[in-house]
């Protein structure tokens, strides 16, 4: 049921990073310049203008994604052109989103006239190679985590003078059916005007093309000619193929308008009940979504996660997704709804038929939710489970009806049974084959592996729901996916002596707008008694069709074959036979559970799928300026995205002495003040946050860390708005932090305006304009323009500093900053400080939980360091990801400048100087 996707393809152009400075024993920074800190600092500046200028001379000769379907198998190509018109090397940058349930075949590269192509092997295999091939640094992972419908492919090679690189990049994936269509996404954004880009399609569908439609969100009036569409009764062919001054965003410009999403949407005739059977080369396949069928009445309840940790904008986008979907819900279906946080509250203790009235007061109950508590899923879900077999039971339910639980939830079991595989045996127990499970996982911070698993063991699907704007649209769009079921029970059945190697053909549902998609293998030639027979319980009868299958004969239909891309059913058949393996890898039986890995690895192997269980290993070519390096292409899992998603960064390779490693940081605490300023501690392992403001007046200085066993100090400095606000109110914000870890030497400065770093004498000053990456022999130092800057300190602390830029005629607000520690447990036990006296934990409960001065906002007590406090639920914003508009992080706010919370008063923390202890 997930989105069908095309290709994404970015070239990116070459750079030349201040990474790329060289190191020298004992400098703090060295460049090819080893002089006076002036010296050093116009060095960086020619560098990186020279980066700059060294960029524009690196040209995209072509771009160009070539998708062929054949009976809804997609195969698609992506291949780009560049050269480089320096008179120096340059490093040139290929990147593309493709889509997570797409498997890579192929990728080759050729440089003059060589070329070197990628090798699919056996994960462990893989490994070897890489690590035989490399011996020490780090080199970053060809897949990485992109999006919510895509992941990152993305290499790199260094090219030299007035040479060019091609890159191409093979995928496959079966379109899945949708509403009652198929797509096919391209992003788009080749970063500068392209000499020969071209978007070309071909669809052949020998069950007849219904309809085509093709738009880009970047089309305008000019553009929009340009989408040539051919159409006959079984085959389209769209392209799309602008030229330079078509691209072009003005006359005298070289920005191209071609930046964002070409669309192609497209459905089959469908006049057999009976559904396409094709028969080709030695294998078939049989894709069923008969036409015009009434839907079947369903019975669904509702499983609500209302624990504190949906507090905030999970919490009021559910209630109003909830609204959208109750007012759906059909006037014949039966719906329950059930609470759960530590306690389990069910709206009705039996399902309720949809009646307007009903649905008006379910409305009203799901507008009254409000988050509290721990979280018991073991319980909540039993007891929908055990409403639905009583309601079937003492026949409430209509007989000729299917029976559904659709559970959302953001954090992990911990109330109740909280172990994650008795949960699965419990609940599978429960149902029994009868009742379809969808999990709905809110977040980065839930176990999408758990929900995916007890999903599919229960005939039903998990799916992730992205923190975001739109999680009230993916919310609604998930049930209307769902909404219709057409059939139950679903049973396809083909001869027993004709075939085998059959992929799934019993399906708990089939639902309006999707299809039912089975392949096998022949074991024999003769098909001239290949008889297919489906059965299913309709909407008031049973639904039976039966059939005989031809041999489609493709020479006929198109006699000119340039589009076949090898045996497409045979590679279909292995794509489906994959996927099944995978998902019979991840429960049951051990015995079970190896025998589907073996044999998925063999047939990844077999048919060149970069899957989860192999890798293609890619050899970078060997240049003047080192020697080659291999990369390894992976196929992330949806637990490996997770880790992606909340890192905001891909997988890296590494090869130390110790060997090959995965790098992948698990969610750790958070600490960091921004805003007003605004301190958070979040804590991912209780679902919580706390966090508390402090108000001074503007120029005190504050101690944030303190760790006197390393010598480490961090302290800041509070400005204020420009004048005072009409309302009297005083805003007071950090506009000045300072570093001091005595023993590596390093001191840090960081304003508004400029950074300073200094060590052994040697000192650059750095403005928040430059773009640079520092590395010495005891610090680093990435500076991302106007954003951010990291700071690693050796075998310490790491942390970001961010830059929020305010409008300089706002007539109030100015420049300030933002503090973030990461890594900070490898700190001593005897830190301490505003932020670093919680770094090693804090011991805390809550309760009496009861209304506030606003709704949104709840009032509580919290017992914390032998206080009694009244503490508000509200939250701040981790501006990490999204600097501009933050995430919001819903926290406790203890009051009065965190008094009861943080040790002694706000005051004891004020120091006299921005490097002092006192």
């Amino acid at each position: 049921m997930s989105e069908v996707r095309g290709g994404v393809l970015l070239l990116l152009l070459g750079l030349l990073y201040l990474g790329q400075l060289w190191p020298v024993q004992g400098a703090l920074l060295v460049s090819r310049y080893d002089a006076t800190t002036k010296e050093t600092e116009g060095a960086i500046r020619s560098i990186q203008k020279r980066s700059v200028d060294d960029a524009k001379m690196v040209e995209v000769l072509s771009v160009k994604v070539h998708c062929t379907v054949a009976s809804r198998f997609a195969h698609t190509v992506m291949t780009s052109t560049a050269l480089n018109k320096a008179n120096s090397s340059q490093e040139i940058f290929f990147e593309v989103d493709l889509p997570k349930t797409a498997f890579i075949t192929n990728f080759s590269m050729e440089i003059e006239g060589q070329i070197y192509v990628g090798v699919v092997n056996e994960k462990e295999k893989a490994k070897e190679q890489y690590e035989k091939a490399v011996s020490s640094g780090r080199t970053a992972g060809l897949v990485k985590a992109s999006g919510r419908k895509m992941e990152k492919f993305s290499v790199s090679v260094n090219i030299a003078a007035k040479s060019n690189v091609t890159f191409i990049l093979t995928y496959e994936e079966l379109l899945q059916r949708k509403f009652g269509k198929y797509e096919i996404l391209t992003r788009i954004n080749p970063k500068q005007l392209v000499q020969n880009f071209q978007i070309v399609a071909d669809i052949y569908e020998p069950q007849g093309i219904a309809f085509v439609d093709a738009h880009a969100t970047f089309l305008s009036n000019e553009l929009l000619p340009l989408v040539e569409k051919t159409v006959t009764d079984n085959k389209a062919h769209i392209s799309f193929s602008p030229t330079l001054d078509q691209q072009r965003k003005c006359p005298e410009c070289d920005g191209s308008l071609i930046n964002g999403d070409f669309i192609i949407k497209y459905d089959v005739k469908r006049a057999s009940s009976l559904g396409d059977i094709q028969i080709v080369n030695g294998y078939f396949v049989h894709f069923f979504a008969p036409p015009d069928l009434p839907r079947i009445r369903k019975n669904v309840v509702f499983v609500i996660d209302r624990s504190g940790s949906m507090y905030g904008p999970k919490m009021i986008q559910t209630r109003v997704a909830m609204e959208s979907i109750l007012s759906d819900v059909h006037p014949e279906d039966y719906f329950g709804i059930i609470l759960f946080d530590s306690e389990i509250d069910p709206w009705k203790e039996s399902l309720t038929k949809a009646t307007e009235e009903n649905v008006d007061e379910a409305i009203q109950f799901v507008r009254q939710i409000y988050p509290r508590g721990t979280t018991n899923i073991n319980d909540a879900v039993m007891k929908a489970i055990h409403m639905l077999q009583d309601d079937r039971r003492n026949k409430k339910l209509p007989e000729r009806s299917v029976d559904m639980i659709i559970l959302l939830t953001d954090g992990m079991p911990n109330e109740g049974e909280s172990n994650l595989q008795k949960i699965q045996q419990n609940v599978c127990e429960a149902i029994g084959g009868n009742i379809t499970l969808f999990c709905l996982g809110f977040g980065d911070d839930v176990d999408y592996s758990f929900l995916d698993v007890m999903a599919k063991q229960n005939n039903g699907v998990a799916r992730r729901i992205y923190e975001a704007s739109d999680a009230t649209l993916q919310l609604q769009g998930f049930y209307d996916e769902v909404a219709s079921p057409l059939l139950s029970a679903v049973d396809l059945r083909y001869p027993d002596n004709a075939v085998d190697s059959l992929t799934p053909h019993h399906f708990s549902q089939l639902f309006n707008g999707s299809e039912i998609v089975v392949a096998g293998r022949l074991s024999e030639n003769d098909m001239d008694n290949f008889l297919v027979e489906v059965f299913a319980n309709g909407f008031e009868q049973d639904f039976q069709v039966q059939g005989e299958a031809s041999v489609t004969d493709w020479d006929v239909i198109y006699p000119v074959k340039d589009y076949i891309f090898g045996d497409f059913t045979e590679r279909l058949w292995a794509y489906l036979t994959i996927q099944q393996l995978l998902e019979a890898s991840k429960s049951g039986p051990a015995e079970k559970k190896s025998n589907a890995t073996a044999k998925a690895l063999e047939m990844s192997l077999k048919y060149s799928f970069v899957t989860p269980l192999t890798s293609m290993v890619v050899t970078k070519p060997e240049t003047e300026d080192g020697p080659s390096g291999p990369l390894i292409a992976d196929k992330l899992t949806e637990e490996q995205r997770q880790q992606a998603d909340i890192q905001g960064a891909g997988y890296l390779y590494s090869a130390p002495q110790s060997g090959y490693m995965r790098t992948a940081v698990a969610h750790q605490p958070t600490y960091f003040v921004d805003g007003d300023p605004h301190f958070m501690i979040e804590l991912p392992k209780r679902e919580d946050a706390l966090c508390f403001n402090i108000n001074d007046s503007p120029g005190t200085i504050f101690n944030l860390v303190k760790d006197p066993s390393i010598g480490l100090l961090v302290n800041g400095q509070t400005i204020g708005d420009k004048m005072v606000a009409p309302d009297g109110k005083v805003n007071t914000y950090f506009g000045r932090l300072g570093v001091v870890h005595h023993s590596l030497g390093v001191r840090l400065e960081v304003t508004t305006e400029y950074i300073t770093l200094s060590q052994d004498g040697q000192k650059v000053k750095l403005l928040w304009s430059d773009q640079a990456s520092l590395k010495g022999p005891s610090v680093d130092l990435l500076l991302t323009k106007d954003r951010s800057v990291k700071v690693t300190l050796r075998d310490s602390v790491k942390f970001v500093i961010l830059l929020h830029k305010v409008w300089k005629m706002h007539p109030y607000h100015q420049d300030y900053l933002g503090f973030y520690t990461l890594d900070s447990h490898l700190l001593s036990p005897s830190v301490h400080g505003l932020l670093g006296q919680f770094y090693h934990g804090i011991e805390f409960e809550v309760g009496d939980q009861r209304p506030g001065e606003v709704p949104e906002k709840p009032d509580a007590t919290m017992y914390v360091k032998g206080h009694q406090l009244n503490v508000t639920r509200g939250w701040q914003r981790d501006f990490r990801k999204d600097l501009k508009r933050g995430k919001n992080v819903p926290c406790w706010f203890i009051h009065s400048n965190g008094t009861g919370l943080i040790d002694g008063s706000a005051e004891d923390y004020i120091v006299s100087g921005l490097f002092k202890t006192v």
